[in-house]
């Protein structure tokens, strides 16, 4: 018995590992995203240039829905100054996320990842989870969960972000 125990510990450990290896870290360039949207094609890698507020969430999420009016301010105020807002919701059926924009519109980009793919490679663990990245296409924070006190620190990096651009 203690052998199994000792096998399926190593083996849990080997996969945190490879799962924390695929987090896309600060520093690392941010892995493309290329999902389809209700106004066309959402391509991350033609945001190059722009500092970008990536954001992985689902219709369920009882935050994501406290974090898009946040999200929208944040787009009108700094968006002139060349930053980016982009929802990509992780719904398996996409009318639920349209049913969801509806009732808490965007005025922001919106994707659809019907498969999971985009979450997997930035390591994604829970919604709402946000990946701030950099002008040059790199990530410079990923921030998971969204309340109310982490509204002012969420700001200033984004702040910092469009003044490093």
């Amino acid at each position: 018995m203690n052998r199994f125990v000792a096998r399926f510990s190593l083996a849990a450990a080997a996969v945190a590992f490879a799962a924390s290896a695929l987090a896309a870290a600060p520093g690392d360039v941010a892995p493309e995203v290329k999902v389809p949207g209700p106004k066309g094609e959402v391509v991350l890698s033609k945001l190059k240039g722009k500092v970008v507020y990536l954001d992985f969430w689902a219709s369920w999420c009882g935050p994501c829905r406290q974090s898009f009016p946040w999200m929208n301010e944040m787009q009108t105020k700094y968006g002139a100054k060349g930053l980016q807002v982009v929802g990509i919701n992780l719904d398996s059926k996409t009318a639920d996320a349209e049913k969801f924009l509806t009732e808490v519109p965007a005025k922001f980009t919106i994707g659809f990842d019907t498969k999971g793919e985009a979450p997997r490679a930035y390591g994604i663990k829970g919604m709402p989870t946000a990946v701030l990245i950099g002008a040059d296409g790199k990530v410079i924070e990923q921030h998971g969960g969204f309340r109310e006190d982490e509204r002012a620190h969420l700001e200033e990096m984004i702040v910092k972000a469009l003044a490093a651009k």
